[in-house]
């Protein structure tokens, strides 16, 4: 694995940056993308951050309205890719990343492949957005209220508001330290975990008329469609969160939540306690966490189902 400091020198004699992230972003990914750009705009660099999808739950999140779907250049002098495990989970926007003169990897995800140039990925962080913290600190880059936002949203949305098993006392120290920086926490925790848009309304009552519940009380599935989007209009990202739904239920393993995308079903997966679902997902080319993780499959969600339980079964026994 590559050190900080050779991954600073490359920030260092860069001067065009792009930063990408993983396809259907979620609030790490989010907030560690923003958090960067905000660092590289400090240190006076000509920086993009490419998010092609950004929920509106974000728009919060300070130089969100600096995203872009589009990179303006061909070629940059360094491309960061930040917490995204493959290439291929950067989707169409790989090509910023292959043909920039430089490419550094930060992540957090054990399934990474270490697809770049540098590459960082610290296993023990729950989040990409502590690995950052870490990573600035050591740069000695100053992390101000804007930063600070950005990162404690990418801690507090992979840890499931700090709930999660791989949340540790270091995860929490660094969130008090964040506090000094002017964040306002609860608003943070509020905008990304009690305020729900129409869409997602509509779309939660839609998957939970359709919740079943399987394997002796284990399993959850559910799933929403196009169609369902269309239906209540929904936005980009209305359907976060609907995969806790299931997670939360009296008895349940594992929650199993699909949204339709244009090349299949995007699956999520949660778990409690007894599967491991980064597994389950690896045998369908995703992956994620021991109790978060997802995929892309084609088939129908019965389909999908199936494939999916037979996984899980082996881990239930």
């Amino acid at each position: 694995m590559s050190s900080l400091d050779e991954i600073l020198k490359e920030i260092n004699k860069a001067q065009d940056i792009i930063i990408l992230t993983h396809n259907n972003p979620d609030g790490d990914a989010i907030g560690s993308s923003l958090a960067v750009y905000a660092a590289l705009k400090n240190m006076n660099k000509n920086v993009e951050v490419i998010i092609p999808e950004l929920p509106r739950i974000f728009n919060f999140l300070p130089n969100a309205n600096e995203v872009k779907k589009e990179g303006s250049k061909k070629e940059y002098d360094l491309a960061i890719s930040l917490d995204c495990a493959t290439i291929k989970l950067l989707n169409g926007w790989a090509n910023y990343f292959e043909d920039a003169k430089e490419k550094v990897v930060i992540d957090h995800h054990s399934t990474n492949a270490m697809y770049g140039d540098l590459n960082y990925v610290d296993l023990s962080s729950p989040a990409c957005s502590q690995v950052l913290y870490s990573l600035f600190k050591y740069y000695n880059i100053e992390i101000d209220q804007d930063i600070g936002t950005c990162l404690m949203t990418g801690i507090i949305t992979d840890t499931g508001g700090f709930q999660y098993s791989g949340v540790t006392k270091e995860t929490f120290e660094i969130a008090s330290e964040l506090l000094t920086s002017g964040i306002n926490i609860s608003k943070i925790y509020k905008k990304v975990f009690a305020t729900h848009t129409k869409g997602n309304f509509e779309l939660r009552k839609i998957a939970l008329d359709r919740m079943e519940i399987l394997e002796n009380g284990k399993v959850t599935f559910t799933y929403i469609t196009k169609q369902d989007e269309e239906n209540v209009n929904a936005e980009t990202g209305d359907y976060e969160g609907i995969v806790d739904e299931g997670k939360n239920l009296e008895g349940v393993e594992v929650s199993i939540f699909l949204h339709e995308v244009k090349d299949g079903f995007k699956v999520s997966t949660r778990a409690n306690e007894y599967v491991n679902v980064s597994d389950v997902c690896l045998m369908f080319g995703g992956g994620g966490h021991p109790r978060a993780a997802g995929a892309t499959m084609q088939g129908t969600p019965e389909q999908i189902k199936e494939k999916l339980l037979k996984e899980i079964r082996l881990q239930l026994k």
